[in-house]
């Protein structure tokens, strides 16, 4: 019998983080803990400018925190980590480069693990069939929908078997067909690679959707004002009325940390 996520040790962890920026008196984030179990899907909700981008880099091993630690599988993160994959809202294709070749480029980095050709050649295989454009694995960026991109960003992150994979609201620009599309598809590369995620959005019917728990971040500095486990299966469309009431909790903590304006 699998044991339950939650008593498992995290695969990544935020100890009392906080960041400041240089020539800033207030800190962006401040006591930030988190933890991120195998498998688990969690989404970090919050207004514009409450700084989920600047915590993502954090967790990334992008930026240092300025206080507190970071630590995956319990060694300190001190910068990027080969299972550790980014997909942010832009997909950040280069446009010289067929898709398949988008998919496998990074595959032979320094800090990713050494890779026979045949084995780099099958991952990029497997990546591209996962998110469905084996048929285009040939065209240029160019030549690609928006929600063919995002795919693509997918693959690549996926090529590398991250045992986590970090979002920056990768599916915002897209419109609302291909956005849903597009959360399926998460929904089955987080199952069928068995990968944790963390989800950054503005979108709290995103969130809902997609994720195990919910933290919604607010304040100056941002740290989390509210959390939610949703024990709910997946997909969750038809769960008008559960997840129904989740939104109105969230929207209700939402107000309620909102700052008062003057009459």
């Amino acid at each position: 019998m699998t044991e339950p996520a939650s008593r498992l040790s995290p695969v990544l962890q935020a100890s009392q983080v906080a960041l400041r920026y240089p020539g800033q008196s207030r800190a962006v984030i401040a006591g930030f803990d988190f933890a991120l179990n195998a498998g688990e899907t969690v989404s970090l909700l919050g207004a514009s400018g409450v700084g989920k981008s600047s915590l993502l880099r954090v967790l990334a091993g992008l930026q240092a925190p300025t206080e507190g630690a970071v630590t995956m599988n319990g060694a300190p993160l001190d910068g990027v980590h080969p299972r550790v994959a980014v997909a942010f809202q832009d997909p950040s294709l280069l446009p010289w480069l067929t898709l398949e070749k988008n998919v496998a480029f990074g595959l032979d980095f320094k800090h990713q693990p050494k890779l026979a050709r045949a084995e780099s050649a099958a991952r990029v295989e497997m990546a591209i069939r996962e998110v469905g454009l084996t048929q285009a694995r040939r065209k240029f960026p160019t030549e690609l929908s928006g929600g063919m991109a995002q795919r693509t960003a997918l693959a690549r992150c996926f090529a590398r078997k991250p045992e986590i994979l970090l979002l920056d609201e990768p599916f915002g620009a897209l419109d609302e067909v291909t956005r849903a599309e597009m959360q399926h598809l998460l929904l089955k590369l987080v199952r069928d690679f068995r990968t944790a995620a963390v989800l950054i959005t503005h979108d709290i019917d995103e969130a809902l959707k997609v994720s195990d728990r919910v933290l919604l971040l607010g304040g100056a500095p941002a740290s989390v004002i509210g959390e939610w486990r949703i024990d709910l299966p997946k997909p969750r469309e038809d769960l008008i009325a559960e997840l129904g009431a989740i939104r109105v909790e969230i929207l209700s903590t939402l107000r309620a940390a909102a700052p008062r304006r003057a009459a």
